[in-house]
Order: C-alpha cells, then sequence, then structure tokens
C-alpha cells in the first residue's frame, strides 16, 4: 500500500508573517531546514502532497488553477532543490464556513482515504494544533513544529528541528513485531532498527536470555522477546523457533534496504576473540567455526548455537560467517554474540540522506 506525507505550507515549509498572508514575494521566507528536510524525504517510498487553508479564496487544485507570484517562486524554489509534491491542495475558504474541504476536515482527501493508502503509517506535518486534529481524522500520525514540554493527544513528534522530523520519518519503517505460533512454540519478537523504546528478554532459557541481551547493548536495536516453548521436550524447539522469528523480524525490518551499509566485526573478550562477517545481500549463505569443550553453558546445550545461527541466518536472508576461538566457554560464546551484534550495527546503519541502494545490481 502506499504512504503518504500531508504537509502544511505556512509556518511550516515558508514562515508566516503576522497578517497571515503570503502575499507579495518579499513576504516570502523559508523555514530553516524546511528544504532540506523536505529534499531527504523525496523518492522514500512517500507521497508528498501539500495542504494547506489559505482564507476567502474559494478551493485550488494545482495545477488546474495558478497561484499568486510567491506560492509559484515557492514551488520554484523547492524544484530547484529536487523537492516535487504529488499534489498541491489548498482550501480557500474562511474559517467561519466550516467548509468540509477546510482543515482539520478531511474533504480534500477523500481520494486519500478511499484509495490503495495506508493512512496509519502517514504523518501530517504542520504547525497548529489543526494539523494534529488532521491527522487524528485521517488515522495517520501528526506531528507538530512547535517547541514545548507536553505533546498533544495524536502527535508523535513536536519539535522545530526538520532534521528531526525526517530522521523521524525514515526510521519510523524500521519497526516490526513478527508472531510464530506452533504445537511446540508461541513466539512473538518486536524489532526497532533504530533503538527507540525500552527491551524486554524472556526466551524461557536464562543463559540465552543473557545472550540476547547482547543485541540491545551492542546493536543499538530495541528488541523485545516473549518466547514459551516445550522446554520439558528439550531446548531446541524454542531456540531454533525464536531464530527464525528473530531473523524474519531482522529482515522485515530492514525493508528495502535503502541507504544501509550493508556489511559488518571482530572483536576480543578477555582470552577469546569472535569475528563475525554479515552481508545482507539477500542470499543465505552460512559457516560456522566454534568449537565447545562443554554440553551446557548455563541452562543452554552449545551444540545448539550453530543451529540457531544458520536458523537466523536463513531468516534474515543473509551471508553469515561466524568463527571463534578460546577456552572459557562462556567467554566463547558470549564474545559471538557481542561480534554478531556489532556487526549487526554496523551493517543496519543507514545514511538518510544518500539512501542509495548498497548494491551494484540495483536490487538486494
Amino acid at each position: 500500500m502506499k504512504k503518504a506525507i500531508f504537509i502544511d505550507r505556512d509556518g511550516t515549509i515558508i514562515k508566516e508573517p503576522d497578517d497571515e498572508q503570503i502575499d507579495s514575494l518579499e513576504k516570502l521566507e523559508f523555514v530553516p531546514g524546511a528544504i532540506s528536510g523536505l529534499r531527504s524525504l523525496m523518492n522514500r517510498g512517500y507521497e508528498l502532497v501539500m495542504v494547506s487553508n489559505q482564507d476567502g479564496l474559494g478551493t485550488l487544485s494545482f495545477p488546474e488553477e495558478t497561484f499568486y507570484p510567491a506560492h509559484n517562486k515557492m514551488l520554484d524554489t523547492l524544484r530547484g532543490e529536487g523537492v516535487v509534491f504529488d499534489n498541491i491542495l489548498i482550501d480557500r475558504s474562511f474559517p467561519a464556513d466550516n467548509a468540509p474541504t477546510r482543515k482539520p476536515h478531511t474533504g480534500m482527501l477523500t481520494s486519500y482515504m478511499a484509495g490503495d493508502y495506508d493512512l496509519a503509517e502517514s504523518f501530517v506535518i504542520g504547525d497548529r494544533l489543526t494539523d494534529v486534529q488532521l491527522a487524528k481524522n485521517l488515522g495517520a500520525k501528526g506531528i507538530l513544529i512547535a517547541s514545548g514540554d507536553e505533546k498533544p493527544d495524536g502527535c508523535v513528534l513536536m519539535t522545530t528541528n526538520w532534521g528531526e522530523i525526517a530522521r523521524h520519518i525514515l526510521s519510523s519503517d524500521r519497526k516490526v513485531t513478527i508472531e510464530r505460533n506452533t504445537s511446540e512454540t508461541q513466539i512473538k519478537v518486536t524489532l526497532d532498527l533504530d533503538g527507540h523504546g525500552e527491551s524486554h528478554i524472556d526466551s524461557g532459557l536464562k543463559f540465552l536470555d543473557h545472550m540476547l541481551w547482547q543485541l540491545p547493548h551492542h546493536a543499538g536495536v530495541t528488541l523485545d522477546v516473549r518466547c514459551h516453548g516445550d522446554l520439558e521436550v528439550d531446548e531446541h524447539h524454542s531456540m531454533e523457533d525464536l531464530a527464525i522469528t528473530l531473523g524474519q523480524a531482522i529482515d522485515r525490518a530492514l525493508g528495502s534496504k535503502r541507504g544501509i551499509d550493508r556489511y559488518g566485526f571482530v572483536l576480543p573478550m578477555d582470552e577469546c576473540r569472535a569475528m563475525v562477517l554479515l552481508d545482507f545481500g539477500g542470499r543465505a549463505d552460512f559457516l560456522w567455526d566454534v568449537e565447545f569443550t562443554r554440553e551446557y553453558v548455563g541452562d543452554t546445550p552449545t551444540e545448539m548455537y550453530k543451529h540457531f545461527f544458520k536458523s537466523l541466518c536463513v531468516a534474515m536472508r543473509c551471508n553469515l560467517q561466524i568463527s571463534a576461538k578460546g577456552e572459557n566457554n562462556h567467554h566463547l560464546i558470549e564474545a559471538v554474540f557481542k561480534a554478531f551484534a556489532r556487526a549487526i550495527r554496523m551493517a543496519i546503519r543507514r545514511d538518510l540522506f544518500s539512501y542509495e541502494l548498497p548494491s551494484s545490481k540495483g536490487v538486494l
């Protein structure tokens, strides 16, 4: 489904003068950071739609009618910086008219509400509470350009920094929840690759929990794991199914993979050293070179770690090579998890402003 960013004009893209009328070129002044922020949102999977009220001038659907010079100059300037709107909708009724097309009413946006749009994953950006109310009326997420400590209801972000707005939007699609329910396990994994929120891990195996906590600590992600498995049989089903679910979550959260660094880490831990080579190239291949001298570490069988990471690799659709040497088996597997977490951290890191696909093939 398509997604959209509905953007107010006055006070959001260009500064609003005291008389609230941008009716001359002399009054045209851009909000700091608006141009670079809008440019970073181009070609990111969102349609850009300008939605604005302009008192007393009737309803305009661009480009069927022309507007006054300051508006056109604004569009020319934005176009020169690579910012082009997919649609421009301006209601020109008076507030007292209470027209259905005037924000926060949704009359101008009926085609988006009836069309193939995921409004729950769309945004409204504006500088007034009516813009936040428009977001609520659409079922979208509101971003308010304002200062203050308390966000109004329906507002996911309140800031005066356009760079923060762009980062918030471009990071919002990297959070997923995956559930896997079988006759052997019931698993729910929520993952946020950009680390917004608190982590919680309960796999049913205390030592595995200790290992999985390396991901929030060293990969910089937020991870919520809830796993109930048939541990009365053995640990196999829980570890395998959890690896599959976590791998699917990572793969889903990466989305198009545009802008990611793709590759990733070698680290020492006491007498151990671990190397994890990772490539989110879309093809699963796995290499494991780790030898344990104990059957168990804590409540977790060491023979399961190879199977855990292989299942994870296949579900992530990545090339994963893991090798580690050491004497202490606890240190050995912990070094592997830490190196894996650091490799994830490197590979998922995203340049929000270049947003290129890291492949000469043009597809991952």
